[in-house]
């Protein structure tokens, strides 16, 4: 059975992750801690790990979290050893993705479905290194032409 670990950032990205079938799998999962996500170890328990909440706003609050946030994320990559990685995004996955990559790795990257006619700052800085990028939308396809479109998580 694969290992696999599901990552993403809270909100709208977490909402589009917990939509997939975790069940199949050796999973881990792991997002930003915050109100809205602590649910998440209550339903999860030892399969769920946070990293710190940070936002672009603040410039150099947030690059310290990335620091933090990168570190932490080898940890947890070392700890719990993935095949695979599939993340909704953003920006709390992409130190994990590149991560994968040096440890070989298989990065499954979901393009948000809130994007429907522009690239991710996320997933542009992911789509190089991704074994498999999945968009949402038809039209991602013009935009990120190795994709493969997979529908709607929803």
């Amino acid at each position: 059975m694969a290992r696999v670990m599901f990552i993403s950032s809270m909100g709208g990205h977490l909402n589009e992750l917990m939509q997939l079938d975790f069940e199949k799998y050796d999973y881990s999962i792991i997002t930003e801690k915050n109100e809205s996500s602590e649910n998440i170890k209550d339903k999860y328990g030892n399969r769920a790990y946070f990293l710190l909440y940070g936002t672009r706003r603040t410039p150099i609050r947030y690059f310290f979290i990335l620091l933090f946030n990168l570190f932490k994320s080898l940890y947890l990559f070392l700890k719990i050893r993935p095949d695979i990685i599939v993340t909704t995004g953003t920006h709390t996955a992409v130190p994990m993705c590149y991560i994968a990559k040096l440890f070989r790795a298989k990065v499954i990257w979901i393009e948000t479905f809130a994007n429907r006619t522009s690239k991710t700052l996320a997933g542009r800085l992911v789509y190089p290194i991704a074994d498999i990028f999945v968009v949402q939308w038809k039209e991602m396809k013009k935009l990120y032409p190795k994709a493969q479109y997979w529908g709607w998580i929803y």
